[in-house]
């Protein structure tokens, strides 16, 4: 495995060549980075308030107008500018030389029969995305995807072995969850969380990340709450402080108990060891004064020792902080096993003994490979469903 080499202008990624012989890319992941198609118009959805209001008053127009045009189009779901009744209507004309609307086109949805939904979205150019739906008690968590492909490699990521093909757009990020809303909305339901823990790094993808957040936060708009965002990342450290100043929640991968297990499992590791990844995190706790969540996936005779059970809360104790394990989802060619149900929960018990705020995630969503790690995009070949044995 070589080092993570960092691009210009916080330009992040991780050079993944050499874990090609460990962990095969499948043949047919995708193709070559697709030529820009120029539009005289702009995509409305990737635009926050305070950009459309420049973009406007920089026209001429009233700052005001900004905020009616948001509130047509994300609250009351309206695209169609002649519709825009509180809108004079010699602005309403010139609106459609302007903007258009860019959907993302839903390809396929499948459902688990835990209830837990996926979609595939095309992004244009060959290139497709997954998004899902993971219901729990009270509550509909969207994990949406920042990247089609990533540049982490962690071992464990069945997304990791598909190479980073494109940073999404602000509009393909907002365009997740318009059309997951829009089609809960049809159901009487609506989505109550959201994480950032679909393809991709959210931190290799700063710029649109934290400006989709600004658009779901914008109260003239969706006015979603920011403690109910999440953004989950493998450990790019200089940039967690933007997770602390967007307002969101941070989840960290930490996935090992020590820098030697997790430099085999995380290249990402070798750059941003576990103790700058840790001192970032409780920098985050203080500022924000919100605990940090780390994930710990369980992976058979790697990371599921009761011994390393113990590691892990050496580390973390003096962090304010819960502790998810995961238990390894499968996916082709991975390498790793998923522990026995009877070891997750020694692991479980061990912590909570020693004082620990841990929760054991319930897998959901693994039967059509919507499960933590499993996200990928299409190709030809690719899994849709599994056999999935009862049990953790």
């Amino acid at each position: 495995m070589t080092d993570l080499q960092i691009r210009e202008n916080s330009d992040i990624a991780v050079n993944c060549d050499a874990m090609d012989s460990v962990v095969p890319t499948p043949g047919a992941l995708e193709s070559m980075p697709a030529k820009e198609v120029k539009r005289e118009t702009k995509n409305f959805y990737d635009y926050t308030l305070p950009e459309l209001e420049a973009l406007l008053t920089g026209l001429g127009k009233e700052k005001y107008r900004a905020q009616q045009v948001f509130k047509w189009v994300y609250d009351k779901r309206v695209e169609n500018f002649e519709e825009m009744s509180n809108v004079s209507k010699a602005f309403r004309a010139e609106l459609p030389k302007i903007f258009h609307f860019e959907r993302l086109r839903p390809l396929t949805e499948l459902k688990s029969k835990d209830g837990t939904r996926k979609w595939l979205f095309d992004i244009g150019d060959g290139l497709t995305i997954e998004s899902v739906l993971i219901p729990h008690k009270d509550r509909l968590t969207l994990c949406i995807s920042s990247e089609v492909g990533c540049n982490m490699a962690c071992r464990f990521c069945f997304t990791g072995k598909q190479k980073l093909k494109r940073r999404l757009t602000t509009g393909q990020i907002i365009g997740q969850f318009l059309h997951v809303q829009d089609t809960l909305a049809r159901e009487g339901a609506r989505i109550t969380n959201i994480v950032f823990m679909g393809m991709g790094e959210p931190l290799d993808n700063p710029d649109a990340v934290f400006r989709a957040i600004e658009i779901l936060h914008e109260p003239h708009g969706i006015n979603f709450s920011r403690r109910k965002i999440t953004v989950s990342t493998s450990g790019i450290v200089p940039l967690i402080p933007l997770v602390t100043k967007s307002g969101a929640r941070l989840a960290v991968s930490l996935n090992a108990p020590n820098n030697e297990i997790r430099n085999q499992v995380m290249p990402i590791n070798k750059k941003w060891n576990i103790w700058e990844l840790l001192d970032a995190c409780r920098e985050h706790a203080r500022e924000s004064g919100d605990r940090v969540t780390f994930e710990y996936v369980l992976l058979k005779g790697v990371t599921d020792r009761i011994e390393q059970a113990r590691e892990l809360w050496e580390l973390v104790r003096d962090i304010p902080c819960k502790i998810n394990l995961i238990p390894f989802n499968e996916h082709p060619g991975s390498g790793f096993e998923r522990p026995t149900p009877e070891s997750v929960l020694a692991f479980q018990n061990e912590l909570i003994r020693l004082g620990a705020h841990v929760l054991l995630r319930r897998t959901m969503g693994r039967d059509i490979y919507a499960a933590c790690g499993q996200l990928t995009s299409k190709f030809d070949g690719r899994p849709e469903r599994m056999d999935v044995n009862p049990g953790l």
